[in-house]
């Protein structure tokens, strides 16, 4: 009966099996390990490793509950070094499922043989075997079809299978990994590979890049960090990609979670989370493992030390690397592609000419009359045509953003020329960025400085509204805004943020209070500041459709060096897209 309570928590279904197998394998000191399986697990979890094995007496009593032999007194608990140490896993795999485990140790020529039927033991017998272990479990929940019931399908418990696997395989770049499934080979790992060719084959579906997962590492105040990146552009609609290992051990924590969001705050759009895996390294005394049955979360003793490590490698990397986005050019489709591939082939096709169009037509208005060739202009006036001294050659005059580097087209985005290409700026989402940056630094110093309005702007509100206008009256006057009851349900702007100048005092408020009253208590202060930061650069940068003056563009570009990182506006839209030479040449066939 322990067991099968101890089975309830630590053996969920046929992935918590491979897990606990697997990290006895490498407990073990096992350097390849090859896991089997049919059916999704129904039928077979087969774990053969080339570890430390045991003997007959060892083999007897790991399967005990509470059996353990890496914890050998009270304060081994407080600095736990393997990946398992409660004794749980093996008992209760043993109590739902039939068992055969071979083991033999490298020093011994015997191995030794035990079967169980869910808890029924069999004696310990000789057989053959190589050395390390193999142990087999058959009929998972065979004789409790309550728990049996709740398997999925065996596409749906392989695909935990591999999950789970991936958690095991990503930290041990040491060991030789293989998975198989009724017979085919998922993965293979061999112990050679680096770190991002582990990611690459172990999720391919990410299709990253080689510069698409930027690479970091620190060491400081005893935490050793080494982290991939994804940049902004990978990024996916959950965290299904983020991946946190704390000295080998796969774990879920809010405080690394929370870490890896501020991290990329203002580099992503809404609802879209960055692909990270983060390895840590620090003393095994510095957290207690021991606070859940699957080892999967874990308690760190100074958790905010832990955030304040990650935050900083994360976000220094980040705004250090240049994350403007590469221009995505059409591409030729080769011959027998299909027809819904060949549609969007066309339609990438007619955006092209149609840019191509568009420069046509938008081209500035000195520029040089290039003739087609040496006799082409003779041609054309025909033969009794004398040359007047307007038909001399026009010496080339350079067109306006190759003398200042840049050219505004359609009100709304500025072509700059780059030392190895050109970029294309999107003039609105550039100075957004810029005006939050620039309100965040006010803000850590101080209030925002604000200006009295000659005459006070008044509006209605509900009595919701009310409410978060007495309740947030300090944030309020940390933006610089003094708001004043003016009658029944009447409030009146007095006082105005100065470097929101060129926004409507009334409207930037009512927004402002909508905001209050749907998220003021539902996030923290930080998150809300931030929102609040957004919705003012928006509102008071730059519009698309307008018209700026050269002295303006040549501000707006000078200034972008004065922040840390303007390579996305704060909702994560890309401010910037960055087309090369040589991406130009491929697409007029000069390489």
């Amino acid at each position: 009966m322990v067991n099968l309570i101890a089975a309830g928590e630590v053996i969920e279904r046929p992935a918590s099996v491979v897990k606990e197998l697997v990290e006895n394998s490498i407990d073990a000191g096992a350097t390849r390990i090859a896991i089997a399986i049919e059916d999704g697990g129904r039928k077979l979890i087969s774990s053969v490793d080339d570890g430390a094995g045991m003997d007959a007496q060892d083999l007897a009593n790991a399967f005990e509950s509470h059996a353990t032999s890496k914890i050998r007194a009270v304060e081994d608990l407080h600095k736990i070094s393997t990946l398992g140490f409660r004794g749980e896993a093996l008992a209760s795999i043993a109590s739902v499922a039939r068992v055969r485990a071979v083991s033999r140790t490298r020093d011994s020529d015997q191995a030794h043989c035990l079967e169980i039927d869910c808890g029924d033991k069999g004696p310990v017998s000789p057989c053959s075997g190589d050395y390390g272990t193999v142990i087999q479990v058959r009929d998972l929940f065979y004789k409790t079809p309550a728990r049996r019931k709740f398997l999925r399908t065996a596409n749906t418990e392989i695909g935990h299978i591999s999950e789970q696997f991936a958690r095991i395989a990503l930290p041990q770049g040491h060991l030789d990994l293989t998975l198989t499934h009724n017979g085919k080979e998922l993965y293979r790992l061999p112990r050679t590979v680096s770190l991002k060719e582990r990611v690459g084959q172990l999720f391919p579906m990410l299709a990253c890049e080689p510069g698409d997962l930027i690479e970091t590492q620190s060491d400081e105040k005893g935490i050793r960090i080494r982290a991939l990146l994804g940049r902004p552009s990978v990024s996916r609609t959950s965290n299904q990609f983020q991946y946190t290992f704390l000295n080998g051990r796969f774990i879920r924590d809010k405080f690394i979670s929370h870490a890896i969001k501020e991290a990329y705050r203002g580099m992503l759009e809404a609802n879209r989370f960055p692909v990270v895996f983060l390895f840590i390294e620090m003393p095994f005394d510095d957290y207690d493992v021991n606070v859940h049955p699957t080892k999967i979360e874990v308690r760190f003793y100074n958790a905010n030390l832990v955030h304040s490590q990650v935050l900083g490698v994360l976000r220094e990397q980040l705004l250090g690397t240049d994350l403007n986005t590469p221009a995505l050019l059409p591409v030729e489709v080769p011959s027998g592609v299909s027809e819904e591939i060949a549609g969007q082939h066309a339609r990438r096709q007619q955006i092209a000419e149609a840019m191509a169009e568009f420069f046509k037509k938008h081209r500035p208005a000195q520029q040089q009359q290039f003739d087609l060739g040496p006799e082409s202009a003779a041609e054309r006036r025909g033969p009794n045509h004398k040359r007047s001294p307007a038909d001399k050659p026009v010496p080339t005059v350079m067109p306006p953003w190759q003398d200042h580097r840049y050219l505004q087209i359609h009100d709304s985005y500025i072509v700059e020329q780059t030392r190895d290409g050109f970029v294309i700026i999107d003039q609105h989402a550039l100075h957004e960025r810029m005006l939050y940056e620039t309100l965040q630094r006010r803000l850590q110093r101080d209030s925002l400085e604000s200006q009295r309005l000659l005459l006070p702007e008044s509006f209605e509100v509900t009595d919701a509204q009310a409410g978060a206008i007495e309740s947030h009256a300090d944030l309020l006057a940390q933006l610089g805004i003094e708001l004043t009851p003016f009658g029944p349900r009447v409030y009146a702007v007095q006082t105005f943020p100065t470097v929101l100048a060129n926004v409507a005092p009334t409207e930037f408020v009512q927004d402002l209070i909508d905001l209050l009253v749907e998220r003021g208590d539902a996030v923290a202060r930080q998150d809300l500041f931030n929102d609040i930061l957004s919705m003012a650069a928006c509102k008071a940068a730059i519009k698309a459709g307008q018209r700026l003056t050269d002295s303006e563009i040549q501000e707006l570009l000078a200034n972008r060096q004065q922040f840390e990182s303007t390579s996305r506006c704060p909702h994560g839209r890309p401010t910037t897209i960055r087309f090369s030479i040589s991406d130009l040449e491929k697409q007029f066939k000069r390489t």
